[in-house]
């Protein structure tokens, strides 16, 4: 068997000497695993950034087989964000949920696009809460459609509107863009809060019932907006 795409490298393990074990989000074939043979060479060492979208032709004898890829760059999307730590963390933490939270061999052409807008939303202004929003579709391609306003109460102090959502162990703040549409004046808080939110509903939902391990990438990020 044997189909070219082109992907984003997601993770990457060691393999025997000089090759890698990765996984890619292409845009025909959904996420797929592989082997890179001599991943260790200088040529393809510059490519294989975790972020990188490149061109692949995969090879396989069958579909039980773990197959191997043959790579090229398209683009070194990471590059432009190695002077600037927070984004970067928010790349990688980005990558390790896509990781985490899609199928193998899965289809779906709306998480490679959104993967695509994640990188140019980086360099918008309100890059911070666009990501909320970015974050909040892909929870929906994946089949977790969280509809913020029917869960969540709302209390009035000091002649202002504070939202949360009320748990049997916590209390957890609802920041008022998410539920009034109010883009400005949005502070670190508030995307802390946003992003412990999502944070708290992903471990509901997805990571204790799967018994996976909540990614110390993701919490490296949310703690840069304490």
């Amino acid at each position: 068997m044997i189909w070219s795409d082109s992907g984003y490298l997601l993770s990457k393990i060691p393999f025997q000497e000089n090759s890698i074990i990765v996984n890619f989000y292409t845009q025909k074939h959904g996420k797929c695993s592989g082997i890179i043979y001599g991943a260790t060479s200088k040529r393809l060492k510059s490519y294989l950034q975790k972020g990188n979208e490149l061109y692949l032709e995969y090879h396989s004898k069958n579909n039980n087989v773990l197959g191997y890829f043959k790579v090229e760059i398209i683009k070194p999307r990471i590059s432009e964000f190695f002077s600037e730590k927070i984004k970067l963390n928010c790349i990688v933490s980005t990558l390790e949920l896509i990781n985490i939270l899609t199928v193998d061999g899965e289809q779906n052409s709306r998480i490679y696009n959104l993967i695509d807008s994640f990188y140019s939303l980086l360099n918008n202004k309100n890059w911070k809460t666009d990501y909320i929003y970015w974050e909040l579709k892909l929870l929906k391609y994946i089949g977790f459609d969280l509809n913020i306003i029917e869960f969540c109460k709302c209390e009035t102090i000091k002649n202002h509107k504070r939202y949360y959502i009320e748990t049997s162990l916590k209390k957890l703040n609802v920041p008022n863009f998410l539920i009034d549409d109010i883009y400005e004046n949005i502070t670190d808080r508030d995307i802390f809060d946003s992003l412990t939110l999502l944070s708290e509903y992903m471990k509901k939902n997805i990571f204790i019932p799967n018994n996976i391990n909540f990614p110390q990438s993701r919490q490296n990020f949310i703690n840069y907006f304490k």
